[in-house]
């Protein structure tokens, strides 16, 4: 019965950071974010929950594959889930950034780090454990278009790049 309990921490765990990333940064949507200039190719609003939901809960499932592969927190599992753990971070750290500070420049210096840890995260795990590796592609697809995405925002709009303006 103890597995299947670890099975949910590990597969809510993504889910924690990403909703008080959004709860605390919600009232920037609509005040701040929906000014700015966007490409043509931006994702509509209700498209952001969805797409985070069915991530989070991919890499969190993986995740625990992972840790269950390695025989829970190993001396093996400190590399793979040092990195799953420090892009984690990183992921969580964007929406306070981005719509919170409004810092794009810091926005975007974080999503290329955090692109390099997703990376490497999945490298190290698909040694370990394939299915893991894979259930972080649809990720690191959402990460590449989020990246340009976040990109393009800090060059269309050179007037927000220094963070809050009040």
């Amino acid at each position: 019965g103890r597995m299947w309990a670890y099975t949910v921490g590990f597969t809510v765990l993504p889910h924690v950071g990403g909703f008080l990333g959004w709860f605390l940064n919600r009232k920037e949507i609509p005040a701040w974010y929906e000014k700015l200039k966007k490409p043509s190719w931006c994702p509509s609003r209700r498209v952001f929950p969805v797409a985070w939901t069915m991530l989070y809960t991919g890499m969190g499932y993986a995740s625990y594959l992972v840790w269950n592969d390695l025989g829970g927190c190993s001396s093996k599992a400190i590399v793979p889930l040092g990195l799953y753990g420090a892009q984690l971070v990183l992921n969580w750290a964007w929406p306070p950034l981005f719509f919170g500070a409004r810092n794009l420049n810091m926005a975007v210096i974080d999503m290329l780090c955090l692109d390099g840890l997703a990376l490497g995260t999945l490298c190290s795990w698909y040694r370990i454990n394939r299915l893991a590796a894979l259930l972080l592609l649809p990720y690191l697809g959402w990460l590449a278009m989020a990246t340009c995405l976040t990109i393009r925002i800090w060059r269309d709009n050179p007037e927000q790049e220094s963070g809050k303006s009040e």
